[in-house]
């Protein structure tokens, strides 16, 4: 129903029309603008998590300069307490002074050193590999939030457009309603589509704000602080998955994901562990010289000693027996590695394929010609040609399209980076 009153018809018609040109506001704080190689420095220099795990690189090349030490040497000595002849303590007087010393070093066998250092190297690679692998998953973590964020900020615009648009003409209809020129039911029609729209809102801004989170712990922003995320979209009737063929993704997973190989690590330091343990079948012994001025058979009495345990009973059965069984536990752990990187890309690769394929399938000119659309049909409201409940009708379909065009975008841009994130590679969208 239109406003009888020309006047105020037109006063409705341009509050209208500057509805297309408002976007929502940003919450009270500081705001960011950041775009995604920005943020990607960011958590680079700042994410604490990054940074503590780099601390295990440290920490196992330490462990290497320990296992490279050689034992110490033990020394020990002793002296006559009491003199039972003389009834003196600590008697040190020409002929009576009794102490003796010993010296001894422990040798290891079997190249128990060797391979406790090679241990320890293959230790730093995982290490290494595990800060890789954890940047791999944050960094995918970030950029999900990220372009989140960006695509839903698009929409949450769009509900401002129509939310701040359908405020004015609930104002205007309210007026209207109280002077006699609109019925109540319009009134609460448009009541109901507008609490319908915020309530949608809500729950969008939700999403943001949860997603603005996990982005402000990753890139260590102060809290409260409303990022906008800055970004240009560029593959609209482009097909970027041909770009790389499947061999390619397949191959470089095998070579990328520092989770394969940190499984593939596991495999060569259980084979050497293995043996280790059984080089630790073999006895070490203890090398000793030693001295004793008057405790000996003789005066001045020196010895030199040997010592090692006899390996009757305790052989290291069990320590071999569970290098072993590891290392077959290993072997199952690697294949179920190699098996799932196989799955995840060809389940990835089948969902960017799908969500091109929709996307290709647009007129890239829709969003455009769609605004226009709506632009063209304000001014045919504007002089009468239609109707508010077309012209409400039509603006509504304007924000369920926006909004699921946005939608669609932002579940192609997510599969290639989930295609990203599982062959361990940036092959596409950066």
């Amino acid at each position: 129903m239109l406003l009888k009153t020309p006047i105020i018809n037109s006063l409705f018609i341009g509050l209208l029309l500057s509805g297309f040109s408002l976007f929502g506001q940003s919450p009270a704080g500081d705001t960011v603008k950041l775009n995604v190689k920005q943020a990607e420095d960011l958590f680079l220099k700042n994410n604490l998590q990054l940074i503590a795990q780099h601390y295990n690189i440290g920490i196992a090349d330490a462990q290497v300069i320990t296992a490279k030490l050689f034992p110490n040497p033990d020394f020990s000595s002793t002296t006559g307490l009491y003199d039972t002849n003389t009834h003196k303590f600590f008697d040190y007087s020409a002929g009576q002074a009794e102490y003796s010393g010993n010296i001894s070093q422990l040798f290891t066998t079997a190249g128990k050193r060797n391979k406790n250092i090679q241990l320890a190297k293959i230790g730093v690679e995982q290490a290494k590999y595990q800060f890789f692998d954890l940047l791999r998953t944050l960094k995918a973590s970030l950029r999900s939030n990220f372009f989140t964020i960006y695509f839903q900020e698009e929409s949450a615009k769009v509900y401002d457009t129509e939310i701040n648009t359908l405020q004015k003409i609930l104002k205007a209809y309210k007026e209207q309603n109280a002077i006699g020129n609109i019925s109540e039911k319009d009134v609460l029609s448009i009541q109901s589509q507008l609490y319908s729209l915020q309530a949608e809102l809500a729950g969008l801004e939700a999403g943001i704000d949860a997603s603005i989170s996990q982005l402000q712990l990753l890139i260590r922003t102060k809290p409260g602080t409303y990022i906008e995320a800055e970004y240009n979209y560029e593959l609209d009737g482009r097909d970027i998955l041909t770009t790389v063929p499947y061999q390619k993704l397949l191959d470089s997973a095998y070579k990328n994901r520092y989770d394969l190989r940190l499984a593939k690590s596991a495999v060569e330091y259980n084979d050497m562990n293995l043996k280790y343990q059984q080089a630790l079948a073999v006895p070490d012994f203890n090398l000793s010289l030693g001295y004793d001025r008057r405790g000996g058979y003789v005066p001045n009495y020196t010895n030199l000693g040997i010592e090692f345990n006899l390996p009757f009973f305790n052989r290291n059965q069990g320590g071999i027996k569970q290098a072993q069984l590891t290392i077959e536990q290993g072997k199952v752990q690697l294949q179920g590695q190699q098996d799932q990187v196989e799955n995840d890309i060809a389940v990835n690769y089948l969902t960017v394929s799908r969500y091109e394929k929709l996307s290709n399938s647009f007129d890239p000119k829709f969003r455009a010609d769609f605004t226009h659309l709506i632009q063209e049909v304000v001014k045919n409201y504007e002089v009468r040609n239609i109707g508010l409940i077309e012209f409400l009708y039509l603006y509504d379909s304007y924000k369920v399209n926006a909004v699921q065009l946005n939608n669609i975008q932002l579940s192609r841009v997510t599969a290639l980076e989930q295609l990203n994130y599982v062959t361990g590679t940036p092959f596409f969208n950066q």
